[in-house]
């Protein structure tokens, strides 16, 4: 598992003897174990829709699959049709991930506000993706959260365009109390709830300021407090995330006393992973949570993270010597 460096062992190592020092000379890294007891936990490996490499997004097919994969969280989006029900669908339109243009050929541009429930379950949201998934419907929020509960899952979800859609936090949190996500065990460890627009978690806050929130963004450092008061994450695109940034989000406490937490978004590439892992990041969204997962494995038992341990100080300079 991967690991942040700490603080070093050098009173420890002060009180060895010289027959010991010598023994340990002829171990090299033997050490290492003792220091990965202290090292902070891996991130959080988030499956972005579900596994779209292997399965539609946003489909109850895309979720087991991960499930399959051994992807614990996973994340989704949540629109509102024509007709008020609550969709799992990540555009405000459906042509890219359904038949819908063959379908109604004449109504484009075919958002999802303009369509009724009933004619959005007509749609084919497999196809495009594979004919192997032919026949795959939009979910909607009520059967993409028990299947979740079904998977044993976790859910980051992703409230989308609230602006196009007044009072879908009321409703959202509605839904969540009906399908049983708002009891405890599902407040306190299972859900996290997400969204772009500040106003929109602002308001969530208000209705259950239990529920674990998360801006996505990077607002600036000087900003970061004013989202601290709503918000327990905050969640950027992985190519706006620096060390120092990161520290800054770090030093802040959100509404429940917890130091801030930092999710980044969307993260494919194995050694981009490990580097923000090893930057300090507490999640990582991904298209392909099994590939992220088994590299940043990997990178735990690598040894070479001893590459990135502070300089040593005189005292254990001295020690480095001996040995």
């Amino acid at each position: 598992m991967r690991i942040r460096p700490v603080s070093t062992v050098t009173s420890a190592l002060l009180a060895l003897s010289l027959t010991t020092l010598a023994s340990l000379s002829t171990v090299g890294l033997a050490a290492a174990p003792a220091a990965a007891a202290t090292r902070h936990a891996e991130p959080v490996v988030i499956g972005h829709r579900g596994v779209p490499v292997q399965a539609p997004e946003n489909t109850l097919a895309s979720i087991d699959r991960a499930a399959r994969l051994g992807t614990v969280w996973v994340e989704n989006d949540v629109q509102r049709t024509k007709d008020g029900a609550l969709i799992v669908m990540h555009d405000t339109t459906l042509e890219r991930t359904t038949d819908v243009k063959r379908l109604y050929p004449g109504r484009a541009p075919w958002k999802v506000s303009d369509f009724t429930l009933a004619e959005i379950g007509t749609l084919d949201a497999g196809s495009w993706y594979d004919r192997r998934f032919k026949g795959e419907r939009v979910p909607t929020l009520d059967r993409y959260l028990r299947r979740v509960d079904h998977n044993r899952q976790k859910l980051l979800l992703e409230v989308k365009a609230p602006e196009l859609y007044p009072g879908i936090e009321r409703q959202i949190v509605a839904e969540l109390r009906r399908t049983g996500w708002l009891d405890a065990a599902h407040v306190r460890g299972r859900l996290i709830v997400q969204s772009f627009n500040a106003s929109s978690l602002r308001t969530l806050h208000t209705l259950r300021p239990d529920l674990k929130k998360g801006f996505l963004g990077a607002p600036k450092a000087s900003e970061l407090r004013s989202y601290a008061a709503f918000a327990d994450q905050i969640n950027p695109s992985y190519k706006s995330v620096t060390p120092s940034w990161l520290r800054s989000v770090h030093a802040l406490k959100g509404p429940h006393g917890r130091p801030l937490e930092v999710s980044a978004w969307t993260v494919d590439d194995a050694d981009e992973a490990v580097a923000l892992a090893r930057m300090g990041v507490d999640g990582i969204i991904t298209n392909a949570p099994h590939v992220i997962a088994e590299a940043l494995a990997d990178d735990g038992d690598d040894p070479s993270f001893l590459d990135g341990l502070p300089a040593t100080t005189d005292a254990e300079a001295t020690l480095d010597d001996a040995l």
